[in-house]
């Protein structure tokens, strides 16, 4: 007797994605056609930010979410980027702040005015510089405050204090290619994907991968994501052939994937979406048209498939609304801004549950993550790890759980990481002071106490503060590893014999300040444009030399940070010429070309004349 077919039961089968009409998308943007596989949107409660095409470096626009419709093409931008923007992620907790990535190796953190900016936005709050090649991904820590984790094309990752304006910890656990980053439910541990074909689990404290396992073999790029609070991992890449498949990992042994699934055959990266309330894992395929969407259970097969929203319009990039910004009453469990890759169309998209009541759904909406963080910068550095404050779907403001604190390893130092890495240097905004041509007043989130070593010991510094002292010296010093080019211009230095030209400050009048920067004049670069200065904070190894060692031969002090400063500037002097030269030589062979014209154009004269002299004759 044949078995009968046995449904499964499940509450999500019937989702379904509904577009919104015409005049409540936005219209008119200029979207990126970069072709780096990240979302280029984000969106929060507040705002939609989206990365336009533009010439002469990278921009994004902000816009108020009520404002729909057409939008005008010289929409005020933010901008202030030297390269195109990668990726840009708004702060959990703080629904104004916008951090961005770009292709000119920096990292940008942006206050956007409460009711949208009304002119280019060209002033950010914070500049940080540690990468050396692109900045490709993005993510802030999704419990603690302020701690935001980067990636680039240096394959390294980067952790950062944007309180502080401080690199946190250098990760160098990868070889190749880094092709995405995603932190885990409660902050502690983060996945990466790489072009080595190599799936990561990494503590960022300990500053080491803690699981590595093989991952998808085909060569383009793969994606990872924590599955919530399951302890899983869900993957997508491809196969030998070029097909798009997905996987699920379990942390705790991944010898072998739990699950591998052929999706289809295509070009377009698969990027995942996961719902950490309802279980659900939205698979959207870059230049695709379609949404697909998966169930997640405990027991084999892991993920059932659920159904797919169907579109003739391919995505670029995909912005998801946080959950507790959804509409329940609706049953919305997911909304989408859709970017369109044919046309500069935001389109939103709502995933939706088909519910007869109109009443809150409780197995719908059970409580989500909250925009209150868990635990502060020093607090998750200390080692603390706690899980996202809850709150209510419904109302947005009951907080209805206290969550668990547990204790892991404190960030471990990393002796001898940052001396072979180059000079970060962090720039932030502050207001001029009242007295022209002093050093400006910083504002308390970067204001410097300048204290001598023994009285810093005394007194209680933050955790992060302490775990930054191995990163930090005084701006007046700078240790450079000795290179041949540091050699020989030291050399050239000692050779010459004319006299001294630039007086040098005494050793006794020099700030020693191991933690904070120094805000000598000369750190103090002046916007005459703008009520503003920047105040630049170099971060590096410890000296080597102490103050009175410090040397003037020739007009330039023998400090490793003057040696550095004028070996790069003569750097960017050969660059120069070399563009000079580069133009004589084109200019060159175009004279030549002119001149061969012309002599061509003589000769021919020269033999027309002499046949209609023969004529003539």
């Amino acid at each position: 007797m044949p078995m009968s077919f046995i449904v499964r039961s499940s509450k999500f089968r019937h989702v379904y994605g509904q577009p919104f009409k015409k005049d409540e998308c936005y219209e008119n943007i200029r979207i990126t056609r970069n072709t780096h596989d990240s979302n280029f949107c984000c969106v929060n409660a507040s705002f939609l930010a989206v990365v336009t095409e533009s010439a002469g470096g990278g921009s994004f626009v902000v816009l108020p979410l009520d404002r729909v419709g057409r939008v005008d093409i010289n929409i005020p931008r933010v901008c202030g980027h030297a390269g195109a923007v990668l990726d840009i992620k708004w702060n959990p907790f703080h629904d104004n702040i916008i951090a961005s990535a770009s292709d000119d190796t920096t990292i940008k953190l942006w206050n956007i005015p409460e009711h949208g900016i009304r002119r280019n936005l060209t002033d950010w709050s914070l500049d940080m510089h540690c990468h050396y090649r692109r900045v490709s991904y993005l993510e802030w820590n999704p419990t603690a405050e302020n701690i935001l984790l980067s990636t680039g094309h240096d394959y390294q990752c980067v952790l950062w204090n944007v309180e502080q304006a401080e690199p946190i910890s250098i990760l160098k656990c990868h070889q190749d290619t880094v092709f995405s980053i995603a932190w885990n439910r409660d902050g502690s541990l983060f996945s990466t994907t790489s072009k080595d074909r190599k799936i990561r689990v990494v503590d960022p404290r300990i500053g080491d991968a803690v699981i590595e396992a093989n991952g998808h073999i085909g060569a383009k790029a793969s994606k990872s994501i924590f599955m919530g609070d399951t302890g899983k991992l869900f993957t997508t890449g491809f196969n030998r052939l070029s097909s798009r498949q997905y996987a699920i990992w379990d942390v705790r042994n991944m010898s072998e994937s739990l699950r591998m699934v052929d999706v289809d055959i295509s070009s377009g990266v698969l990027l995942p979406y996961y719902d950490s309330d309802t279980r659900i894992v939205f698979l959207a395929g870059k230049g695709d048209g379609n949404i697909r969407y998966f169930e997640v259970v405990e027991d084999a097969p892991y993920c059932h498939y659920l159904n797919q929203y169907l579109s003739s319009y391919p995505q670029r990039g995909l912005g998801v609304m946080p959950k507790r910004n959804c509409d329940p009453n609706r049953c919305e469990i997911m909304r989408f801004y859709k970017l369109h890759a044919a046309k500069n169309l935001v389109e939103p998209i709502s995933m939706i549950v088909p519910r007869k009541s109109e009443h809150f759904h409780d197995d719908l909406f059970p409580p989500t993550a909250s925009n209150v963080p868990s635990l502060s910068a020093d607090e998750w550095i200390s080692g603390q790890n706690r899980g996202p404050i809850l709150v209510s779907v419904q109302d947005g403001h009951t907080v209805v759980n206290s969550s668990k604190t547990s204790t892991s390893k404190a960030l471990q130092k990393q002796n001898g990481v940052l001396i072979q890495q180059p000079t970060i240097t962090t720039y932030k905004a502050v207001e001029k002071g009242s007295q022209g041509g002093h050093a400006p007043k910083l504002t308390n989130a970067v204001s410097p106490t300048f204290t001598t070593p023994s009285v810093l010991e005394e007194e209680d510094c933050p955790a992060s503060i302490k775990n930054i002292h191995r990163l930090s010296s005084c701006d007046d010093y700078i240790t450079l590893s000795e290179t041949n080019a540091v050699n020989s211009m030291i050399a050239a230095f000692e050779n010459k014999n004319s006299k001294s030209s630039t007086p040098v400050t005494s050793p006794e009048k020099r700030t020693t300040c191991p933690v904070s920067p120094s805000t000598d004049s000369s750190n103090v670069l002046p916007d005459t444009e703008t009520d503003k200065v920047h105040v630049k904070k170099v971060w590096c190894s410890k000296p080597t030399f102490s103050p009175s060692q410090v040397k003037c031969q020739n007009g330039i002090s023998d400090t490793d940070r003057e040696l550095k400063k004028a070996f790069f500037q003569q750097l960017e002097e050969i660059k120069s010429l070399k563009e000079q030269l580069s133009l004589k030589d084109h200019r060159i062979r175009q004279l030549e070309e002119e001149m061969l014209i012309l002599r061509r154009l003589d000769i021919n004269g020269h033999i027309s004349g002499l046949e209609s002299g023969n004529t003539d004759c």
